[in-house]
């Protein structure tokens, strides 16, 4: 006689991949809602606060809707939206990373300082700041090979070898140099944290307010560092694809996730393994599909409002984040090193017990999150087209840990994925879009903010002490 599973067993089976019965597509809808009723709900608050907040600024404002500022918001919120995908990494772990806004503003900094100085950093620095900056990148390295973390090891050396060449400006160079500028940066930070064994909020706090301090020194007070001059750093958040790039956007991304969702659904069908119904997983591509046919129509219309330029295409953040997206999912979902995440999140002593390098799992995540902010700096380096002082800071830090947490992403580790801080910062991008259009001052604008992360967050607890009550 079939057993049908309760929510917290078919959660026990989800939780150690044990396949033993078939679901119909009432019996999944049903399940669903099973969980939906024990607290599991991950993104959906959030998808149904975005649509509450797309109906309601639409209906204030005209523009809105308008096809160049949709275009405008997939870019405004990029670079805080980037940063928010490696702190989901952080997240998992049940730590937290307050050092990842100035992390990113110092690799910005290093790439506009290489770009102006035309790759004399020696120059920029001064022979004192630059030596110590070099004797940091050789620090991080020594640290990443402690915890055997060789990526690490690898990206921080090159950093040393990109400074003391003095490769002349070229923006891939500079690129390549913030990124491993962001790798070293959360070297030092996982070693501290899981090697050293301090609190992971006092490290970040007292590293957000060094690497504050680290970008002062390079810029100066009150200076400015412009990258607009360059057309390939200035294409990187204000570019488009053109209009053929846009559709083989499109073709690569739809018919990628339609091969990897439909060919994983059946190859598991053909084996006798349990999966989703069909009719679900033909009902999730023909809506990605749908989204990305409708986006990609939309955006390869001319929206300049100029009537002798025209502006046509999908903006280059796009494909970067989605890029990133797969990446950090295929990550979480399908390599040992993602399910090792979650399982020191989920509980750290029985990781360990289970044969797992807690330490080197919970260092690596934070060079995760470092080097993904570093990319985040380059895309919005590139909004703005300047780096300066307040690059990184308190504003960029707190929504990009406001976006993982407002996407579903737990304060407590061990629940969120990438997609999490997608979403969320969907979220804040359309609230400081909305209000902006609306002329609301700053005032209201973090006041919203503030509340809709308080908001979140309160989502979150609510929802884990339901779960933990079912589970009872």
């Amino acid at each position: 006689m079939t057993q049908t599973p309760t929510a917290s067993s078919g959660a026990a089976i989800t939780d150690f991949g044990i396949d033993t019965t078939a679901m119909s597509t009432s019996e999944a809808v049903r399940d669903y809602l099973a969980r939906l009723r024990a607290g599991q709900l991950g993104s959906l608050p959030a998808l149904l606060g975005l649509v509450a907040l797309v109906v309601m600024f639409s209906t204030l404002s005209d523009v809105f809707l308008s096809l160049n500022n949709m275009a405008n918001l997939l870019a405004q919120g990029a670079g805080q939206t980037m940063i928010a995908m490696g702190i989901v990494f952080v997240l998992l772990v049940g730590e937290i990373d307050l050092s990842a806004g100035t992390a990113s503003g110092v690799a910005g900094a290093v790439l506009a300082m290489h770009y102006v100085e035309n790759g004399n950093l020696l120059g920029g620095m001064g022979s004192t700041v630059f030596v110590l900056f070099n004797a940091g990148l050789a620090l991080a390295a020594l640290l990443a090979a402690l915890l055997r973390i060789w990526p690490g090891v690898a990206i921080s050396l090159l950093g040393i070898g990109l400074t003391v060449s003095g490769i002349p400006a070229n923006p891939w160079i500079e690129m390549l140099l913030a990124l491993c500028v962001g790798t070293a940066i959360g070297c030092i930070t996982g070693f501290l944290v899981a090697r050293v064994g301090m609190p992971a909020f006092v490290v970040t706090l007292a590293l957000f307010l060094t690497w504050q301090g680290v970008i002062l020194q390079f810029i100066g007070e009150g200076g400015v560092l412009g990258i607009s001059t360059s057309p390939v750093l200035n294409k990187v958040a204000n570019g488009n694809l053109s209009v053929l790039g846009s559709w083989l956007l499109f073709a690569v991304a739809v018919g990628g996730f339609a091969a990897v969702t439909l060919g994983g659904h059946f190859l598991r069908l053909r084996r006798g393994l349990v999966t989703q119904p069909t009719t679900i997983v033909l009902f999730k591509v023909v809506g990605i599909t749908a989204l990305g046919l409708a986006a990609t129509a939309l955006l390869t219309v001319n929206r300049s409002n100029n009537p002798n330029v025209e502006i046509r295409g999908v903006p280059y953040v796009v494909p970067i984040v989605l890029f990133l997206l797969v990446v950090g999912t295929y990550v979480l979902n399908r390599t040992s090193y993602g399910r090792h995440i979650y399982a020191v999140g989920g509980n750290r002593e029985a990781a360990r017990r289970a044969g797992i390098n807690v330490t080197q799992v919970r260092a690596s995540v934070f060079v995760v999150c470092s080097s993904v902010a570093a990319l985040g700096a380059i895309v919005y380096s590139s909004k703005v087209g300047s780096v300066d002082p307040q690059a990184g800071g308190l504003n960029t830090l707190l929504f990009a840990v406001g976006a993982a947490v407002i996407g579903g992403a737990s304060l407590f580790g061990g629940r969120g994925r990438v997609s999490d801080a997608v979403i969320g910062g969907t979220v804040l991008a359309v609230v400081a879009n909305g209000l902006g259009l609306l002329r609301q001052p700053a005032a209201v604008v973090s006041i919203v903010t503030g509340l809709v992360l308080l908001l979140a967050a309160t989502v979150d607890a609510l929802s884990r002490r339901r779960a933990a009550a079912g589970a009872r």
